[in-house]
């Protein structure tokens, strides 16, 4: 996690960006609120403490929840009503989630709570923030929610460890220790809770949002990446760029096509930019390429549209109330609903799933044909003295299978649903699957690409002394600044992981948009 504790982001529930949160769970950016987000905040809790102080029965504010809606609570026992569906509700299960992804979690539900739907109060609000800001993060088991009335279970280990009880990650020591001696190290107060205010800090689609953001913060930076590794295998395999030619695309403008293209002729051999490869075999006869060469702006290009479109998605629930009750200031009351229901980013992150799983699908079929000597030209497993040698045989079988894996885990879970809760919540998303398994496709797709940027790498060295284009060449310089040619066998697995650590840090990315 960097550190920038110089640098925070205003949470109002309107306009906070994927970036940000990126930026709030990775880079450890405080959180905090303006006076104007102050006024909305103590506004909405003004609707629930005069309801509290009359004899209105209003659902989570004096009754109980789910099948025992129809319960009504008396005032002396509200506050013990908020804090048993805390500590009931605290039943996840799996690994936690890392501290960096549990800040995203923890800013992301503070941002929701600034919109003034959820009744919450002031002191509840700079508690959170306050206990963010200090990085002191509850320990929130990844599995368990259904994805309707919200990400329950994960929610309510985030409220539990605010309000001091269960487990928490201490920032200053690195260690897991128990909520409350956390907090009182670090002179934090824990949240008390008053009337609704344990279903305020429950009921909403953040795990699965905040999670869907990380996804597609890799998955945009993985778009472009994608191209230029593409480039630089159709180099090694003496590819050609007329496919690449705009009229052609132009005849079939998909957003996503029509970039990917302009992409790949902005860094290929052209009038900018010129590649002694290119040029070498420019008279070969060769008319066109294997698909995986010809047609990567309309492979590609869908995946560039899906994440356009998933970050739209994503965006638009960062920024949403998910309560239920919602409460209105402007109307003073509240109302019922199901903006809690995770159907809109489970959708979205399976088709996401989807998607970015293509760049590795392909990515692995080019990795085929430049190890395999029948269809490059180039020694076999791109090794010397092959049979003492086996070169980057079984780093194209791990690519292979993580592509195969990708294939299960692009199974839908959106279109599973679980009646839960007596049959009060009859239909839900399980998104929270959705977001996890998403997750674990961009990595196997970070992995993949970088299995075929080490290959195409190692392949454009056996062309030397001819060269590739100026951007290009400054990928292979990046690549091999950290893993130098495999003249024989050695100990593969860091080449991958210092290969993927380029790739996804951006750095492939920025050594060719330098140029332009």
């Amino acid at each position: 996690m960097q550190n920038d504790n110089d640098k925070s982001v205003y949470l109002n529930g309107n306009d906070l960006e994927i970036q940000d949160l990126i930026n709030i769970g990775y880079r450890a950016y405080k959180v905090c609120i303006s006076d104007e987000t102050i006024q909305i905040i103590q506004r909405g809790r003004k609707v629930v403490d005069d309801i509290t102080s009359s004899d209105k029965i209003v659902y989570g504010i004096n009754t109980g929840f789910g099948l025992f809606s129809d319960v009504t609570i008396p005032n002396d026992s509200i506050k013990k009503l908020q804090c048993n569906l805390i500590r009931s509700h605290s039943s996840g299960v799996g690994q936690p989630l890392t501290p960096e992804r549990t800040r995203m979690l923890l800013a992301l539900r503070i941002n929701v709570l600034t919109k003034g739907y959820s009744g919450i109060s002031l002191e509840s609000v700079t508690r959170a923030i306050n206990i963010l800001n200090s990085n002191c993060l509850p320990l929130v088991p990844e599995k368990g929610t259904v994805g309707a009335s919200g990400d329950l279970a994960p929610l309510s280990h985030l409220a539990l460890g605010l309000m001091g009880e269960g487990k928490m990650y201490n920032g200053t020591t690195k260690q897991i220790e128990d909520s409350a001696s956390v907090l009182k190290a670090h002179n934090l107060t824990p949240i008390e809770l008053g009337a609704k205010e344990g279903l305020a800090l429950i009921n909403g689609t953040q795990l699965i949002t905040s999670l869907g953001c990380e996804a597609v913060s890799r998955s945009q930076i993985l778009c472009e990446t994608a191209d230029i590794i593409a480039a630089l295998t159709l180099e090694a395999l003496k590819g050609t760029v007329v496919a690449f030619n705009p009229a052609i695309h132009a005849a079939r403008p998909h957003k996503g096509q029509g970039k990917s293209a302009e992409f790949l002729r902005s860094i290929l051999h052209g009038e900018k930019f010129k590649s002694q490869i290119y040029t070498g075999h420019a008279n070969c006869g060769k008319v066109q390429d294997s698909y995986t060469l010809r047609c990567i702006p309309q492979v590609h290009g869908i995946t560039r549209d899906t994440v356009d479109f998933v970050a739209g998605i994503i965006s638009t629930e960062m920024n949403s109330a998910t309560d239920n009750p919602m409460v209105f200031a402007d109307f003073n009351c509240t109302m019922s609903g199901g903006n809690f229901h995770g159907e809109y980013p489970a959708k979205a992150l399976d088709y996401l799933a989807i998607g970015i799983h293509e760049l590795s699908n392909i990515s692995e079929r080019r990795i085929e044909r430049l190890v395999n000597n029948q269809l490059s030209g180039l020694p076999a497993f791109l090794i010397k003295e092959g049979g003492l040698n086996s070169g980057y045989m079984i780093a194209h079988c791990t690519a292979a299978a993580l592509v195969s894996e990708n294939k299960t885990l692009c199974h839908p879970s959106s279109v599973d649903s679980i009646s839960t809760s007596a049959a009060k919540e009859d239909h839900v998303s399980m998104g929270g699957w959705s977001a996890r398994k998403c997750l674990l496709v961009v990595e196997n797709v970070e992995n993949v690409l970088a299995i075929e940027l080490l290959a195409a790498c190692q392949a454009i060295d056996f062309l030397r002394p001819q060269t590739s284009t100026d951007p290009l060449e400054a990928v292979h310089a990046l690549v091999r600044s950290k893993v130098s040619f495999m003249e024989e066998d050695r100990f593969l697995q860091p080449d991958i992981e210092a290969v993927n650590q380029l790739i996804t840090s951006g750095q492939v990315l920025n050594a060719v948009k330098s140029f332009f």
